[in-house]
């Protein structure tokens, strides 16, 4: 894990088909992430966001 990216560990993933996920954005903080998940299903109801934790294992 590169330094910038341990300074924003929380993670906002969109799932697609085949069990892959795609990053969407990064953030320091969960409660930015959880806003910023809030408006993405109010833009596109249909598509799946969840919020991870990204601990240095490169999960994001």
């Amino acid at each position: 894990m590169i330094y910038r990216d341990s300074l924003s560990p929380w993670c906002v993933i969109q799932h697609l088909p085949k069990l892959q996920y795609a990053l969407i954005a990064r953030f320091r903080k969960r409660n930015d992430a959880e806003d910023y998940v809030k408006v993405l299903r109010r833009m596109n109801p249909a598509l799946t966001y969840e919020i991870v934790f990204d601990g240095g294992d490169r999960l994001c």
